[in-house]
């Protein structure tokens, strides 16, 4: 499985946008078991910003920062205390923008099973693993739409592990799941059977670049 998602997001082109924007990068974590899992991280509730909200390990990128792939790596490990060596890079996805405006640049990498992963207190209040079966096999509970320059995007939210992932890292996921797996998932299409709730937030596209 992982590395067939590997030659998948190898040849995938993910898309980039333009204007300049504040960067940030986040790493989607593949845990190596049997059945393998994906790792996410809950925000502390006490945090200004995205408090209790389930994200990926990620954040902004420094000026010392050579690259956004640094950028990730370097977030995980004061997150999660993931060492930057323990992760094999799969690929990248595209650029995805969020409600504060922040480019994001998401990485997906395969870290090995049982790490002595720990969450950073002052930002995190836990980590926990899910079945990527789980989202293979699209356990939505309902589908949320979001208006994206007037035009509706249709975004899952998963109930997993007592948590709900939704918003921006279930945009990730549409696109790990459509492009590494082949599932039949996109933003752009409401899902058979799946009761729809119309949020009241609009977001703004940037327009795509080529490189």
């Amino acid at each position: 499985m992982l590395e067939t998602l590997h030659e998948r997001l190898q040849a995938h082109t993910p898309r980039k946008v333009g204007l300049a924007l504040p960067r940030a990068a986040v790493l989607l974590p593949i845990v190596e078991r049997a059945e393998p899992t994906l790792l996410f991280t809950r925000r502390a509730g006490h945090l200004k910003q995205h408090a209790g909200q389930v994200a990926f390990p990620g954040g902004k990128r420094e000026p010392q920062d050579p690259d956004l792939l640094t950028t990730a790596l370097r977030e995980a490990e004061e997150e999660i205390a993931l060492a930057p060596g323990r992760v094999r890079l799969l690929g990248r996805l595209s650029d995805v923008i969020s409600l504060h405006g922040i480019r994001v640049t998401p990485f997906v990498g395969v870290i090995p099973a049982d790490l002595a992963l720990r969450p950073q207190l002052g930002e995190l209040d836990t980590i926990f693993e899910v079945p990527l079966r789980f989202f293979l096999d699209d356990r939505r509970s309902h589908t949320d739409v979001i208006e994206v320059d007037g035009v509706p995007r249709y975004v899952p939210s998963y109930p997993a592990e007592g948590h709900v992932i939704w918003g921006l890292s279930a945009m990730m996921l549409v696109e790990l799941l459509a492009e590494g797996f082949g599932c039949p998932v996109s933003l752009d299409h409401a899902p058979p059977d799946s009761p729809l709730r119309y949020r009241p937030e609009r977001r703004r596209t940037i327009p795509d670049i080529d490189a």
